[in-house]
């Protein structure tokens, strides 16, 4: 019996979850209740929630704060009338979002919101950045991002911190993505977007408010495979300027290690863009930063040397799938030609994978100096990672051989 298996990907589920929810924190006789409402979008004329889960199969509904208080400590709910993904426009529905959808959308504005003095682009695929970009314009911020991983970006979500003009929604459009998240989209964009009859349009309406969630903390739920559930406050980053990082230094068996070299303006600036992307990252993960660009992103592994080196792969192979689309228009993959294959691999090998001189960004310690030295072999000159190892004077050691800056921001930054 033969069975169309794209149709799954096009069911629309039932939705079961009702229209309301509660979340109740009880102490004593003292109760914080969180009252939420269903969102819903009328799409052709039909009211649709979620189209489906994580998965084809798996229900899933979007939920409203509408009503509470709730103080824990220093987690606090964020008011109605200041949400973001919960309240938005779908001015092109395409086929209409689904969770990941969604949750890709959250984490495109979780790294967002630090990032609004200047134009820049974060796009998302399967929660985690594959491209993150700032630049002078819009368009050349979506560009470097896109062109960062752009085998990675097919499909991804596109975030952007300007209103859409059209030399930007035309970049947009030559390329394949599911969903576009802006504040606003400028006359005209809408007939251009139009032409990827499936891609999701999105406005924002309190995008202009994003940097007032820099520094709140709200309750983060994760549900368990048994129905339990862990709560944990929001991380928030300490670190957002060169003012709060910590210079490396450590005491070992009675001497004191500090790395020599002061980063430069470039350089700081290059570690607080890379620090405030991972933010984003699923850890254990390494990533590498060059003018405002990501160049290497190494995500969810078990082992930080393991991730450094994946980081550093994904690096060269990007640049070179890179290079050969602006020669002839193709992937690497798949171009025949030996010898222009041969020709790029060179010329990415002449510069590291564009790693010369990039920054290297760790969401947690390195415990001994091997995962450091793989950023360090490849070129890299400033590091910017939590410090806290007893090991960290083996790093300040490899830094120095190799006349390279390092900082210490004091904080983990790990994200399951």
């Amino acid at each position: 019996m033969s069975k169309d298996l794209k149709q799954m990907y096009k069911t629309i589920m039932d939705d079961h979850f009702t229209p309301c929810m509660e979340i109740a924190f009880v102490d004593g006789d003292k109760r914080q209740t969180l009252f939420y409402e269903k969102v819903s979008w009328v799409i052709d004329g039909v009211e649709k929630g979620l189209r489906y889960g994580e998965n084809p199969g798996q229900e899933a509904a979007l939920y409203r704060l509408v009503n509470g208080n709730l103080a824990l400590g220093d987690a606090e709910t964020i008011q109605p009338g200041r949400h973001l993904v919960s309240d938005i426009a779908l001015l092109q529905s395409g086929k209409h979002p689904g969770k990941t959808n969604l949750t890709d959308a959250d984490n495109c504005l979780n790294i967002l919101r630090y990032f609004t003095d200047t134009p820049c682009a974060v796009i998302v695929k399967h929660n985690n950045p594959c491209g993150a970009a700032r630049a002078d314009t819009l368009e050349k911020a979506y560009t470097r991002a896109y062109m960062a991983d752009r085998v990675a970006a097919f499909g991804g979500c596109i975030a952007l911190n300007r209103a859409v003009d059209k030399a930007t929604a035309r970049a947009i459009a030559s390329q394949y993505a599911e969903v576009v998240v802006a504040p606003e989209f400028e006359d005209g964009v809408m007939d251009i977007l139009g032409a990827r009859k499936n891609l999701r349009v999105i406005r924002i309406n309190a995008m202009d408010r994003l940097q007032t969630f820099i520094g709140e903390r709200v309750v983060d739920f994760k549900s368990l495979m048994d129905g339990g559930i862990v709560a944990q406050w929001s991380f928030v980053p300490q670190t957002l300027t060169r003012k709060n990082l910590i210079p490396a230094t450590a005491e070992y068996q009675g001497q004191t290690y500090t790395v020599h070299r002061e980063p430069t303006d470039r350089e700081y600036e290059d570690m607080i863009f890379g620090w405030l992307v991972e933010s984003g990252i699923t850890s254990n993960s390494v990533i590498y930063v060059k003018d405002n660009v990501t160049v290497g992103i190494g995500t969810g592994e078990q082992d930080r040397v393991g991730v450094a080196q994946i980081a550093v792969d994904k690096a060269y192979r990007k640049l070179a799938d890179r290079y050969c689309f602006e020669r002839c228009g193709q992937g690497i993959a798949d171009v025949a030609d030996e010898d222009l294959k041969k020709e790029i691999e060179a010329d990415v090998a002449r510069i590291n994978g564009g790693l010369v001189g990039a920054a290297m960004v760790s969401d947690a310690f390195f415990p001994f100096r091997d995962g450091i030295d793989v950023g360090l072999a490849h070129g890299i000159k400033a590091v910017i990672q939590p410090g806290g190892s007893l090991n960290d004077y083996q790093s300040i050691q490899a830094c120095n051989e190799y006349d390279a800056a390092m900082v210490f921001t004091g904080q983990r930054s790990f994200k399951h």
